[in-house]
């Protein structure tokens, strides 16, 4: 005699799960690409603090009774004596041309425009060395120099990177309180075709949490597979763009698109990101479900203890 396997207690699959799990798809794949696009504004942010922070300029302007040549070596040997400072080079002739060019054209004559000459040095940016002590020797020796430290730039692009992440984490938020929003309607409805059953099993004498655990498993695994499917689209658009990106660099596409956002990686900490997301909310219509589940034989219970509610008018 074989004994006939037991079917679930909670149907496999329904309308309502169905619907269920094309929404938290969704949801997941939305808040994934608003999670990877925050990594991604937060790291390119910090790369470009980074380059600017690692230099300073010292810029030496023209005037007739200055040789320009001896006074861009003296910057240069002045800046170098402090401590904190790595490197210094001349920008020459050449290379100042090729800087102006974009605006004033190709074939320029420096010798005959009054264009100010400029000294890169390279700082140890975790030790920098004392700007305004350099900027004051540097103006007492050669009045005509000017020292930009670029403090400016860097704190205009972390006030700009910190109000990038702040608006992509605020996006974030409401992504995940519109999924949650979503998501506990979308569990309820799809409870209220179910609630039959969950009526029969608790008068035949099943334990609410008995009840419970059957209705958490069959929405967890929906939860995972709407989940799952969510962020890996997400994932893997990122990936396809990232490979995209590497495999057509120095192209006028992918300079543009580089410049408006930066670089498509997301790096390992990103996907590590995806990954959580979707436990969050596999965990999240998981105990949606619970509740709701528990609520439901919450109700039934008042009900038999007071059939009059079931035909009294709810306020």
């Amino acid at each position: 005699m074989k004994v006939r396997p037991i079917g679930p207690i909670v149907p496999p699959s329904n309308i309502q799960g169905n619907a269920l799990m094309v929404v938290i798809a969704i949801m997941a794949f939305l808040a994934c690409l608003t999670l990877g696009a925050v990594s991604m504004v937060q790291a390119t942010a910090a790369s470009w603090q980074s380059q600017i922070s690692r230099e300073i300029t010292i810029q030496i302007k023209p005037d007739e009774t200055l040789d320009m040549e001896k006074a861009l070596t003296q910057a240069r040997d002045l800046a170098l004596t402090f401590v904190g400072t790595k490197d210094g080079k001349i920008m020459d002739d050449d290379a100042t041309a090729r800087l102006l060019e974009p605006w004033l054209g190709a074939g320029l004559n420096l010798s005959e425009l009054p264009v100010p000459r400029l000294v890169i040095v390279t700082i140890d940016e975790t030790h920098p060395p004392d700007f305004d002590a350099m900027r004051s020797l540097l103006k007492e020796s050669i009045p005509q120099a000017f020292l930009d430290d670029h403090r400016t730039w860097v704190d205009r692009l972390v006030s700009m990177a910190r109000t990038t992440v702040m608006i992509g984490i605020g996006v974030l938020g409401l992504v995940f309180t519109a999924m949650v929003l979503t998501v506990i309607f979308a569990t309820r409805g799809a409870l209220s075709g179910n609630r039959h059953i969950v009526e029969v099993l608790h008068f035949v004498g099943a334990e609410a949490r008995f009840i419970a655990s059957e209705f958490q498993k069959h929405f967890l695994k929906i939860s995972l597979k709407g989940s799952a499917a969510g962020s890996i689209c997400a994932a893997l658009i990122f990936a396809v763009a990232g490979f995209w990106q590497s495999h057509s660099l120095a192209t006028p596409q992918s300079d543009q698109a580089t410049a408006l956002f930066g670089t498509f990686s997301i790096g390992f900490l990103g996907y590590v990101g995806i990954f959580a997301t979707m436990i969050i909310i596999a965990l999240l219509t998981t105990l949606t479900a619970r509740f709701t589940v528990m609520r439901t034989i919450y109700e039934i219970d008042l009900m038999r203890s007071d059939p009059s509610r079931t035909d009294s008018p709810r306020s």
